[in-house]
């Protein structure tokens, strides 16, 4: 028995060795969380990785949703596989014009196949995608996470060293700003730089007579990210060429410059860069 508890302890540091010498190689670490689902966190991080490698920014993205992957349909590379290299290090899916991508979702028979694992399974497969894929070197990144402050966003904050923060996505009304209240102070338990607050889907530009409607309020974010002590990275109002992209699998950023989103995106993108230099 003591044997194999050796084996094991010796593995696991043999692990968090491989994940130390792959995380150095990439500069910046950004973890985006949310305290609740539906607020549009995995289309903040799709896009805001698409945004960097438009700025010709080396860039990864990993979705760490184990069970609610939808990194693969948002950047259009459902049905496809990861490849194993000759050293057997695991390769992530090149997404044009450069992101690399790592999901569950590459793995699993098919979009409808659910992932029944339980918390130690997770962290397992999280360490291998940090440790065993060949990232390269990086600028970048991103890690979408599922909502909620459990097993994922967890296991990530302990395995990596020196994460940059995390990048707190919410919605202007009270019930998801209670939870990004919780995703903040998750952060700062963890002593997490919190990279800032997003308002998503913060008003809708009406399309007839050019009003904005405040379907969800607006400000809330704001107004959260002042009485929590940390940055406020801008509004990105409600767009329905944001929908119809995501379903296509051709992000906002790449597929239109014209949205009502496009100037706001990059305003957040320009906050996230800028609070990111007080860290380095």
């Amino acid at each position: 028995m003591k044997e194999k508890v050796n084996r094991s302890a010796s593995s696991q540091q043999m692990q968090q060795e491989k994940i130390r010498e792959n995380m150095k190689k990439i500069t910046y670490k950004l973890m985006v969380i949310s305290g609740k689902g539906g607020v549009g966190k995995s289309t903040i991080a799709v896009n805001l990785a698409f945004n960097l490698v438009l700025q010709d920014k080396k860039v990864g993205l990993l979705d760490v949703d184990i069970h609610g992957p939808s990194i693969a349909k948002m950047v259009g590379i459902e049905g496809k596989r990861m490849g194993v290299l000759p050293d057997e290090t695991i390769e992530p899916i090149f997404v044009p014009p450069g992101l690399r991508v790592v999901t569950i979702a590459s793995l699993l028979e098919n979009s409808d196949t659910p992932v029944i694992w339980r918390g130690p399974l997770k962290m397992k497969l999280i360490s291998q995608f940090l440790g065993d894929v060949d990232w390269s070197e990086l600028d970048y990144l991103i890690i979408d996470s599922p909502p909620g402050t459990g097993d994922e966003p967890l296991s990530v904050a302990q395995l990596i060293p020196n994460l940059t923060g995390a990048i707190v996505v919410t919605t202007p009304q009270e019930v998801a700003l209670l939870d990004s209240r919780k995703a903040v102070n998750f952060a700062k338990n963890l002593n997490l730089p919190v990279i800032g607050i997003i308002e998503n889907m913060s008003g809708l530009v009406c399309p007839y007579c050019g009003k904005e409607i405040k379907l969800f309020k607006s400000g809330g974010g704001e107004k959260a990210a002042r009485e929590l002590g940390v940055p406020f990275l801008g509004r990105i109002p409600i767009d329905p060429a944001i929908v119809e992209s995501t379903d296509s699998g051709k992000p906002f950023v790449i597929a239109s410059k014209k949205g009502s989103n496009w100037e706001p995106m990059k305003r957040v993108v320009s906050n996230i860069l800028k609070q990111i230099n007080r860290y380095s």
